[in-house]
């Protein structure tokens, strides 16, 4: 997959829990380990909102692009 989803970094920083971050941006925990482990085809901007909104960070400190070369 050439975008990678770097939530377990932010949740890490912020000595946080998957659990607590769904609760506060009001997803399921399925659905944000979904997102978090790179299986989701897309995120709303809601969504994304909300993550950069309580882990205090911008989209690209969530997500980043690798050329798919590179991501083997």
């Amino acid at each position: 997959m050439p975008v990678i989803v770097d939530i377990d970094v932010m949740l890490a920083r912020r000595k946080m829990g998957v659990g607590e971050l769904a609760d506060r941006i009001g997803i399921t925990p399925t659905n944000l380990a979904v997102l978090k482990n790179g299986r989701a085809k897309a995120v709303r901007f809601t969504t994304l909102d909300a993550l950069c909104e309580v882990l205090e960070c911008q989209p690209g400190d969530l997500l980043r692009r690798v050329p798919e070369d590179a991501a083997d």
